[in-house]
């Protein structure tokens, strides 16, 4: 069976980055690394969360919800954030570092009734992004995550790649996690763990990209 594989990079977005309004501590850390490892992979897709000026997730929506704190939406809990990541805003722009002359943008998170923490579907998986049949119609087979946050929306593809057949790895040094609740990126790693996702770091990509190019 031949293996093509994908390098997804989520949401690195000026929001998701120091000096943004839900900046992940750290965030802006993954950009070079992205940028680097982009050439090792037969596909490059980038998402972005893309989300309505009157979206669910903002606390500003919800009068009295204050950021962080978790409400009910459609029987679902929904984490109270910030606003962010507003389409056509700046703050939803890629980082301006990240190169982003990529195979496809997938937009993410554009129903203002539920979030999408996920690539691949919206958090109550009634709408699909259309990830998966890209990633179908190009025999892609593996995956490689990376991106912002570990502990959200890195962590929901993964849980998806794996439910819908892909071999899924997380080159966990090219990512960047909130830690809303201290533990919840270890939690997170160790969920992905659980369901089969593969934890690597950059250094397996540039060294078997090296051995390739010595034989």
């Amino acid at each position: 069976m031949t293996v093509i594989n994908a390098l997804i990079l989520v949401d690195i977005q000026k929001d998701f980055c120091p000096g943004g309004s839900l900046a992940v501590p750290a965030g802006d850390e993954v950009v070079p690394l992205a940028n680097e490892l982009q050439e090792h992979f037969d596909y490059v897709i980038a998402t972005q969360d893309w989300h309505p000026s009157d979206h669910v997730s903002f606390a500003d929506n919800h009068p009295g919800a204050k950021v962080g704190e978790v409400i009910d939406v459609h029987g679902l809990p929904q984490i109270m954030w910030p606003r962010h990541c507003v389409q056509d805003s700046a703050g939803a722009e890629f980082h301006p570092d990240l190169d982003t002359i990529v195979d496809k943008v997938i937009h993410k998170g554009a129903d203002k009734t539920v979030d999408s923490y996920s690539a691949f579907f919206d958090n109550e998986h009634q709408r699909a992004t259309g990830l998966a049949d890209y990633l179908t119609e190009n025999g892609i087979t593996d995956i490689f995550i990376i991106g912002l946050a570990t502990d959200y929306c890195v962590k929901y593809t993964c849980i998806d790649a794996i439910a819908l057949g892909f071999k899924t790895y997380v080159i966990i040094d090219a990512c960047r996690g909130i830690d809303l609740n201290p533990g919840d990126v270890q939690a997170a790693i160790d969920n992905m763990k659980a369901l089969g996702v593969k934890i690597i770091t950059s250094k397996t990509i540039f060294d078997f990209a090296n051995q390739l190019k010595a034989v």
